[in-house]
């Protein structure tokens, strides 16, 4: 891979990006590397200046390294004697020429993208499978926890950003491209539109499942508009589009789709009761649940117009990842590989052994009970998961292990609050993610907005502790929910991934020690 100093110029001028440039070299110059990591220089590289805890030191380690040219938004005295491009947004900048530094990759692969407040990882992995069934071995996917950009089992690896950075992005998709992949799943998070991580990237099917307030805090969204602005993004860069027609602020959904995209290739989906507020909508395909159970989820997919009845995905689809809200998700995954040509020929089979780490496994503990792990880590997710296991479990005393991240995520606080007054017997707050904060005043902050007249809640700041507390005091017939952490195997403090042995490792270590006594 390499880029030539003329070609960054030409695309950041195509795009509007560039201010000013001072060249010390011939223009036809290549840099073979790029990075935003002083670390990873080595040799001729393109770096770029990013962040708003920039140290100007960064860029003296990136020329000693051997970068010759930087990209930043303002000239820097420390990179005197390097070639120096001046733009108006850094972030825009490094995806254009991320992109093009990787030949782009995504012109070699057909994108599918999902965004949504909650489901996101789970309609990948539903869209994964059913499109490895059609292409064994050739579906790479970017995830919250996993990115696999191959077949063998060292080109999977653990995911740290839901959507990474522009650079690492296209990176994998190049290395997925060279590795024979020939479609890709991936999330896309409205932290990546905030960040302009995809900036100009376009995707083959982009679907919106939903939207309630997350991620609004003083390090993401100001406010709720802003992150659903940036949602939006998604589907105006989208050839189609996918929408649940039952999530919130429909209005606006639908008319974002609209801006870019043909009535025609705009696909909604519904629940069979769902009635649509306007006249003028129709939906597309229908999915009815037949059997839920506390193994298995059994619903009936139903194409209601001729273009639905086109992709040949109705039938009848099992799932193991039990809850009636995983169904939603499942749809929109059959008909996004509908319309990347797999019919429920292979849908039927390639959806009914997908299991995700971290998302709705459970375990039986003798005498306390079940025990579920789920990742569910904002009001939504959390209200959806309670909500079936109340009514699975016939109004179970439900004990809850949840924390909140530091540093982010601030509206999830009071929405876990509101939650866990609904729905729980009894809450263990406790450590999730503190990141530079106190892990004790994030679980006050919680702890404020729980009605104490309807639910017990202890603080335990160490989560092994908090789970431990909640399984032994269950009974036989209670449930306990460990959340928010999923299978993450790390706890982020004060900037280091402090190991976690994963939830579910802990509750089964739990369960182990209550079998031997």
């Amino acid at each position: 891979m390499a880029l030539s100093l003329h070609a960054c110029i030409l695309l950041l001028k195509e795009h509007h990006l560039l201010k000013s440039s001072a060249v010390q070299s011939d223009l036809d110059t290549d840099m073979s590397g790029i990075a935003y990591d002083s670390r990873k220089v080595s040799g001729p590289t393109l770096f770029f200046c990013k962040g708003t805890h920039f140290r100007p030191v960064y860029l003296s380690m990136a020329k000693d390294n051997g970068a010759t040219t930087y990209v930043a938004e303002k000239p820097y005295v420390e990179g005197n004697g390097m070639n120096a491009l001046i733009v108006v947004n850094i972030t825009k900048a490094m995806a254009i020429l991320a992109a093009a530094f990787y030949d782009f990759p995504q012109d070699d692969l057909f994108v599918i993208a999902f965004t949504g407040t909650k489901g996101k990882t789970t309609s990948a992995y539903f869209a994964r499978g059913i499109l490895e069934q059609a292409h064994p071995k050739h579906v790479a996917l970017f995830s919250t926890i996993d990115t696999i950009v191959g077949p063998n089992p060292d080109q999977r690896f653990k995911s740290d950003l839901t959507t990474p950075e522009s650079v690492d992005l296209f990176r994998n998709m190049r290395a997925a491209v060279d590795n024979g992949m020939t479609h890709l799943v991936m999330e896309v998070s409205s932290q990546a539109y905030l960040r302009n991580r995809v900036f100009g990237l376009t995707y083959d099917v982009g679907f919106f499942l939903n939207i309630t307030p997350d991620h609004i805090g003083p390090n993401e969204h100001p406010t709720f508009a802003n992150y659903l602005h940036n949602k939006l993004q998604l589907l105006v860069n989208s050839r189609k589009v996918v929408i649940n027609a039952e999530t919130e602020h429909f209005d606006e959904v639908y008319a974002a789709a609209m801006t870019t995209t043909y009535p025609d290739s705009i696909y909604l989906f519904a629940s069979t009761d769902f009635k649509p507020k306007r006249d003028d909508i129709r939906i597309d395909c229908r999915f009815e649940s037949k059997t839920l159970s506390t193994t298995r989820s059994q619903f009936q997919l139903v194409p209601v117009t001729d273009k639905a009845a086109a992709l040949n995905v109705s039938g009848q689809y099992n799932l193991r990842l039990i809850g009636d809200f995983n169904e939603s998700n499942a749809t929109a995954a059959i008909i996004g590989a509908g319309l990347a040509g797999v019919d429920g020929a292979k849908a039927i089979p390639g959806i009914a052994n997908v299991t995700i780490p971290g998302r709705m496994e459970h375990i039986e503990v003798p005498g306390h009970g079940v025990v579920y792990v789920d990742y569910a880590h904002n009001y939504g997710g959390m209200k959806a998961l309670l909500h079936f296991l109340k009514a699975e479990y016939h109004d179970p005393r439900m004990h809850v292990v949840v924390g909140s991240p530091g540093d982010k995520g601030v509206s999830r606080r009071p929405g876990f609050a509101k939650v866990l007054s609904e729905y729980a017997t009894t809450a263990y707050l406790t450590t999730d993610d503190p990141g530079f904060e106190d892990p004790a005043k994030i679980c006050a902050e919680i702890d404020a907005g729980i009605d104490h007249d309807k639910v017990t809640v202890h603080t335990v700041l160490d989560r092994r502790e908090a789970i431990t507390a909640a399984i032994t005091s269950s009974g036989p017939d209670d449930v306990v929910i460990v959340a928010a952490k999923g299978a993450d195997p790390y706890q982020k403090v004060r900037g280091v991934n402090t190991p976690w042995p994963t939830d579910m490792a802990v509750v089964k270590e739990v369960a182990s020690q209550l079998a031997a006594k």
